[in-house]
């Protein structure tokens, strides 16, 4: 029997409804090579809906976004006409600490060496084979906006924020980082924090410690994270899972996407095991460029094949990334990556590519 999915999808703001719908044809095909198919439930959650509603994500969306569907697909959030971005903080925060999303995974891996902006090595060496992981615990930290905000407007205004980490949740995103290696052949992680500056922090060594235990086989490593920002430049390729906090994972994840092609390709999952996720390119909205037809499709297919994996298509999210080399070789990309295919040509080679090799 054909297995079937329901997944919402959010177009949202800018780009995303363009690079959505060069998307979705892709992962149709490849889901098909499993005997998959997806049906989509396309939601209208956005600035468009917020100004015309003053609603951002209603209670009922939210009941069927947590009850009725097998994931959800986000294009971009943002928009200059919501100067506050409110209903972008709405959806994408809301969503990820209501549904408990503790997990966000983003995957660095280089899929064509022209991609990456390092300085060749010495010729005699092997090309770049830059492929890891970051773990980012995606429900606390500083990203809770609990805080105090005194005299604001003077020059006395002091700003308050608080960072909040708890051993649950620290534990958890540590045990998720360590299964995940365990799972796909990782023999190394390395925790990061600055708890040589920040007390709160300790609390990350401890816990790594005592998650650790468990996995021997494993390599364990600390970093703190300035110097880890270096070494992710000097020699990314030794790195195969990183485990950290929500701030330092939002920073050090964008790095990540740079060394492997930069943000046209920066794939996305925020997931709980066991629920439905929350999977984005996280290139952001780009007004400037919407409508125009260049916006660079290959990070929502790729989050695309990280949905398809947490569904248990793994081997149609591997054809979906195989495609997307393909695509890489055959050198059909946007101006972003030097190539002259409008967006919805990206997707389209992608989709033949994906239909031709099956048949």
């Amino acid at each position: 029997m054909t297995k079937q999915f329901r997944i919402a999808v959010i177009p949202g703001d800018g780009i995303g409804p363009e690079v959505i719908d060069a998307a979705l044809p892709a992962l149709e095909a490849a889901a098909a090579t499993e005997g998959a198919r997806m049906n989509w439930h396309r939601l209208p959650y956005g600035a468009d809906h917020y100004l015309a509603t003053g609603e951002t994500l209603p209670d009922a969306g939210f009941a069927e976004l947590r009850d009725g569907v097998d994931g959800i697909l986000l294009g971009a959030l943002g928009d200059p006409r919501v100067p506050d971005n409110q209903h972008a903080r709405d959806i994408l925060l809301g969503l990820r600490f209501r549904l408990d999303l503790y997990v966000n995974f983003r995957p660095c891996r280089l899929l064509h060496p022209a991609l990456c902006p390092l300085r060749e090595r010495d010729p005699r060496t092997p090309g770049r084979s830059i492929d890891f992981a970051i773990f980012r615990e995606n429900t606390e930290g500083g990203y809770l906006g609990q805080g105090t905000a005194e005299h604001v407007g003077t020059a006395e205004e002091r700003q308050v924020t608080h960072e909040i980490h708890t051993a649950p949740k620290v534990t958890r995103i540590l045990r998720a980082a360590f299964e995940w290696a365990k799972a796909n052949g990782r023999t190394r992680i390395t925790m990061s924090d600055k708890s040589n500056a920040v007390p709160a922090h300790r609390l990350w060594g401890r816990l790594f410690a005592e998650v650790g235990a468990a996995y021997p086989d494993i390599t364990q490593e600390h970093r703190y994270v300035d110097a880890l920002a270096m070494e992710l430049v000097r020699d990314p390729e030794r790195f195969q899972v990183i485990v950290t906090n929500n701030l330092f994972g939002d920073i050090l994840s964008d790095l990540g996407a740079e060394l492997v092609g930069g943000l046209g390709l920066a794939a996305s999952a925020n997931i709980h095991p066991g629920r439905p996720g929350l999977f984005e390119p996280v290139h952001g909205s780009a007004p400037t460029i919407a409508g125009r037809g260049i916006a660079n499709p290959l990070a929502s297919i790729l989050s695309g094949s990280l949905l398809l994996d947490h569904l248990g298509l793994a081997g149609a999210a591997e054809r979906l990334t195989a495609a997307v080399r393909a695509d890489l070789d055959a050198g059909v990309t946007t101006p972003d990556l030097g190539g002259t295919a409008s967006t919805t040509e990206v997707g389209r080679w992608i989709t033949a590519w994906l239909q031709h090799s099956r048949s």
